[in-house]
């Protein structure tokens, strides 16, 4: 049986019940968690962003494809040696303290999984001391946060005054995006980009991280 095209068909299906099956019963006949995980969930989650950009899919189908990653990678990430799976650069993302919106930060995780990057979602309504913390404690690439409306976008200049002063700044690079934000704003603010959508997203994380 091919396990690694049920499951990336799985994924680009998004049927995240399906998917976890898939990984479990591949796993428990002995295939290798690797090249599960690269030919199989990574292939999958790349080809429904393909899909997206190609203006065949709808938010909603690469939400339920990046939940579909998500179960499959669960499952499978465990197994994997350390090192074993080489990522472009880790991304820590959430959406800033008093905003509950997420559709579009679901999206760029989405692509940023595509893309190869290890994604830490913080989620939405992230205290703002948080942030600080997990770049402390995960040492991540990229911060990014989120903010969708006006009134809770001023927590993005206060995490990069928090980074500042506990003297992390220069340690991350910070990007932006949400309905709320401005390329002005971002600039203002001292952050290292600005994203308009996900894709501009991904593509200024490249840039951020040389390509790598």
């Amino acid at each position: 049986m091919d396990w690694e095209a049920d499951l990336k068909g799985a994924v680009v299906e998004g049927d995240e019940i399906k998917a976890a099956q898939v990984a479990k019963q591949a796993l428990d006949e002995g295939a290798d968690p690797l090249s599960l995980l690269q030919n199989g969930a990574v292939a999958g989650i790349r080809e429904a962003g393909d899909i997206w950009h190609a203006g065949d899919y709808f938010l909603p189908d690469i939400i339920l494809a990046s939940e579909a990653y998500k179960e499959a990678a669960k499952t499978i990430e465990p197994l994997l040696s350390h090192g074993q799976f080489s990522y472009r650069g880790k991304v820590l993302i959430g959406a800033v303290e008093g905003d509950a919106h997420d559709i579009g930060k679901n999206i760029v995780v989405s692509l940023l999984k595509c893309a190869s990057y290890e994604v830490i979602d913080l989620g939405v309504d992230v205290p703002l001391q948080d942030f600080v913390d997990k770049v402390r404690e995960l040492e991540p690439d990229i911060l990014g946060m989120g903010a969708y409306m006006t009134t809770t976008m001023r927590g993005m200049s206060e995490v990069i005054g928090l980074l500042d002063q506990a003297g992390l700044r220069e340690k991350v690079r910070v990007i932006l995006g949400g309905a709320a934000v401005t390329r002005e704003y971002a600039k203002e603010i001292g952050a290292d980009g600005y994203g308009a959508d996900a894709a501009e997203a991904v593509e200024l994380a490249d840039h951020l991280t040389g390509g790598k």
